[in-house]
């Protein structure tokens, strides 16, 4: 279960989303492998994971998958044993040239799975003896991170997503190369806010992995794709794969075309602020033999690229927030199901949707990336059902038996309330995505919990049955919340997809979206009546012959009150619009957008000088002879939501003097 939205096209399409309107993949999967629960099977009765098998089986999955996605194209690689069972093609690389997908030849963007490469750089160097994984990141800076409640990060922080970081957006996606910053540069400034002390809350952080990145170019002396270049692609004989942006001519002609939606139009190549982070180009055939060395322990062929001992290090689950749902590994966060230890990365840019998955006990490896993103989320649905499928027919297990805990009417009274992910955006306009994101925990009399984000293709919310102490199972039985509570208080709760990289947590009062959206709404339909009625109360006195009934400070108090109230709704739609437009271009989020940041902010200011005004008047109104009840009500509801909007202002962070966020 994958949790996509607005929020996650926001904050960072190269990982995975927050939560606002996400949907469960469908339960759904090809007929040679039910992606449900399995009921007890015979080994007898479960396929052998030969080429032939398995091909027959993607063969019979993949192609009505991407047809119903309305993806054009994939490529889909499967490991067994140290060597490649089956790579194959599906679709196109290219729309218009109808350019098929060779394995071997056809370049996918990889998205986060890029991490997989950056954080095997770091062990290289840990096993070099120029990286403590404990040790201050400071140490290894041109730069300081200033240490969080006296804590300092580490790198085993950075590769666990604990450094604590909020989300950072501006210049995650850069329009042209022009606007590609060196990674220097980026890491140097765009230093996000610190939300939590290290070590302590999973955050996934593009950020925390560009940093990393860049350690291992200072401690290599290298630039960090070359770095790449030269230390595991050139050993692993990965000769169509690339960190460099722009891509290399030479490998630009076999690159697939992005898809962002089912429009047909093809995206310009993407480029990456955080490279580390996301910016891999590379073929099936290429990233086998990555994945290969890994289920090797380091080894592929006669070159190794880790120790045996490294790798295993890195393997291992390091910390497990909220058990007993999966943890992270140093890099890598763990899968597990079916009885088998799984560890992985997925990987998203605006047009390329990409999963690693690989079985440590069993030397099997699974990866599909995938040219486009399709209609209505449909392609989280294909990474979800792949991976369902695949270990359900390879690698089944029995349902077990789980009966409603005795505890499912109070532990779900505790859940109830309003919660927002730990990966957020803290700093700036954007601030506005937690307002709209936050999710809502509801709790059924029969002690079902209705988790409001959490729903099928269908629209409608899941049911969670608690079959433990604060751990709850939907109605498949394959998906798992549970919760950590502390002195009777929830503290944070998680869902098994995700759990590793982020966790949802009880929203402050101040912050609770339970009432500052009322508040909002309302505010807007004040301010617009407000707006409204002025022109219309003046075409009225022309109508019938009369005058303006207000003259001096109060004319000028009254025409004030309705100036700020044009600035706040002019102000606060273009912010909306600015993140609606990213949904559809997250390029946005650079610095040419800085000018209308400013002009918004200003509008804001007069908004809040108008606040200050409708003060003044209605206090003149409230105290003036004569003044009818209409007038002192009308004045006090107008102001009202003139200050409401000074609240938003300062609590969303429409005016900073950064353009950091």
């Amino acid at each position: 279960m994958k949790l996509r939205s607005i929020v996650a096209a926001l904050t960072a399409t190269l990982a995975f989303g927050m939560a606002a309107n996400a949907q469960v993949p469908r339960e759904t999967a090809p007929a040679t492998a039910s992606a449900g629960v399995q009921s007890p099977v015979s080994q007898t009765s479960t396929p052998m994971l030969t080429k032939q098998d398995a091909d027959a089986w993607l063969d019979g999955y993949v192609p009505y998958a991407l047809a119903t996605a309305g993806v054009p194209g994939a490529v889909v690689v499967v490991i067994k044993d140290g060597q490649v069972l089956t790579e194959k093609g599906y679709g196109v690389a290219d729309l218009k040239s109808r350019r098929p997908v060779d394995p071997r030849a056809t370049l996918f963007r990889a998205g986060s799975v890029s991490k997989l490469f950056t954080w095997t750089a770091v062990m290289q160097q840990v096993e070099a003896g120029k990286i403590d994984l404990d040790a201050d990141v400071n140490r290894y800076l041109d730069f300081t991170i200033p240490a969080y409640d006296g804590k300092p990060v580490t790198m085993r922080d950075l590769m666990t997503h604990t450094a604590g970081f909020a989300e950072v957006v501006k210049h995650l996606f850069p329009g042209d190369a022009k606007s590609l910053l060196p990674l220097d540069r980026f890491v140097a400034s765009t230093l996000p806010h610190r939300i939590f002390p290290p070590g302590e809350v999973p955050a996934y952080s593009n950020y925390g992995a560009a940093l990393a990145g860049y350690i291992v170019q200072r401690t290599s002396g290298e630039p960090f794709d070359q770095y790449v270049a030269r230390h595991i692609f050139a050993p692993l004989g990965m000769n169509h794969s690339s960190f460099t942006q722009p891509l290399q001519s030479d490998l630009l002609a076999g690159m697939a075309s992005g898809y962002p939606d089912t429009s047909g139009r093809a995206a310009a190549y993407e480029f990456v602020g955080p490279a580390p982070a996301g910016s891999l180009a590379i073929t099936g055939d290429d990233i086998s033999h990555f994945m290969i060395a890994h289920l090797n322990n380091g080894q592929y062929g006669s070159a190794r690229i880790l120790q045996d001992a490294t790798a295993r290090q890195m393997h291992a689950p390091q910390v497990q927030h909220v058990p007993p749902l999966n943890g992270m590994a140093l890099g890598f966060y763990h899968e597990d199901r079916n009885g088998h230890v799984i560890i992985g990365h997925g990987g998203d840019t605006v047009a390329f949707h990409s999963d690693l998955h690989l079985l440590l006990n069993d030397d099997v490896g699974l990866f599909i990336s995938m040219n486009g993103a399709g209609k209505d989320g449909l392609v989280e649905n294909i990474r979800e059902d792949l991976l369902s499928g695949f270990m359900d027919r390879y690698f089944p297990a029995p349902a077990a038996a789980l009966p409603t805990a005795s505890t499912a009417r109070a532990d779900a009274a505790t859940m109830q309330g309003v919660y927002w992910s730990s990966r957020r955006v803290d700093s700036g306009f954007l601030r506005l995505i937690n307002l709209l994101g936050q999710m809502k925990v509801v709790a059924n009399k029969d002690g079902t919990l209705v988790v409001s984000s959490l729903k099928d293709d269908a629209g409608t919310p899941l049911v969670w049955r608690e079959v433990g102490p604060f751990v709850w199972k939907d109605a498949s039985g394959k998906h798992t919340l549970a919760a950590v509570v502390k002195d009777g208080k929830v503290i944070q709760f998680g869902e098994d997809d995700l759990a590793a990289i982020m966790v949802f947590q009880p929203v402050p009062f101040a912050a609770n979206s339970s009432w500052n959206l009322p508040l909002l709404l309302a505010m807007v339909a004040v301010l617009f009546t407000t707006l409204i009625l002025w022109p219309i109360q003046a075409m009225v006195r022309r109508r019938y012959g009369q005058t303006f009934p207000l003259s001096g400070t109060t004319a000028m108090l009254y025409r004030a009150v309705r100036v700020a109230a044009f600035a706040d709704l002019v102000a606060l739609a273009g912010f909306f619009v600015i993140v609606q437009s990213a949904n559809s271009n997250i390029a946005v989020f650079d610095d040419p957008l800085d000018l209308w940041l400013r002009v918004l902010q200003l509008l804001c200011l007069l908004g809040v000088a108008g606040a200050g005004l409708a003060v003044w008047n209605a206090l003149r109104v409230w105290t003036e002879a004569g003044r009818s009840w209409w007038a002192k009500t009308s004045v006090t509801v107008v102001t009202a939501a003139l200050l409401a909007f000074v609240w938003f202002v300062v609590t969303l962070q429409f005016v900073t003097l950064s353009l950091k966020y």
